[in-house]
């Protein structure tokens, strides 16, 4: 991600700004980041989780959302996540800017994959509701999560080799075959 040129923003104007551009751009410290084009797989892999997770939370009191939805963390950063869930109820009757999902869920692609790691992740561990944070890769068919433990600390749960892709903070499972449903196996399946 590149830093737009343009002077330091504030959030208010960043905001006003944000709403009137016809491209989606994250916002950290004043600067503000375009976002990337996804590929096929990247798409395909966002639109099988926000079906599923949401026909599993179908009448529950969580929501899920995909990509055009922000989260604001404190005063300095609005991300868009590929999919995320809220069960918050100021969450759930705000249209724009959300503050406390449970679950986000990025799917890696080449560009973006040391950022959703380190940075992207850095910030989402200062929302307090955050309690799991999932990584996606489409093209290794790796699946991670990090889980907040009651000590506050995160702990990694590799689910790469397991048959469904486990979001324990909101006690839904997904079949791994759904979540890479649509996408061509890796080259050397």
């Amino acid at each position: 991600m590149n830093a737009l040129t343009q002077p330091k923003l504030t959030l208010e104007a960043y905001l006003a700004w944000e709403n009137e551009q016809p491209e989606r751009h994250e916002f950290h410290r004043g600067e503000v980041f375009a976002m990337v084009g996804g590929r096929r797989a990247h798409g395909r892999v966002v639109s099988n989780l926000n079906r599923r997770l949401s026909e599993a939370l179908d009448g529950s009191p969580c929501q899920v959302f995909a990509e055009t939805m922000k989260i604001q963390i404190d005063d300095d950063a609005v991300l868009y996540p590929d999919v995320f869930v809220t069960c918050d109820q100021a969450d759930l009757a705000t249209e724009m800017i959300f503050r406390a999902p449970t679950l986000v869920v990025e799917v890696l692609s080449p560009s973006t994959q040391a950022y959703d790691r380190s940075h992207k992740f850095a910030l989402y561990r200062r929302i307090a509701a955050l309690r799991e944070y999932i990584l996606v890769d489409p093209d290794t068919r790796r699946v991670e999560a990090f889980r907040r433990g009651a000590d506050g600390l995160w702990d990694l749960h590799d689910m790469s080799e397991t048959a469904t892709m486990e979001a324990a903070s909101i006690g839904c499972a997904v079949p791994m075959a759904e979540v890479f449903a649509g996408i061509d196996p890796p080259a050397d399946a």
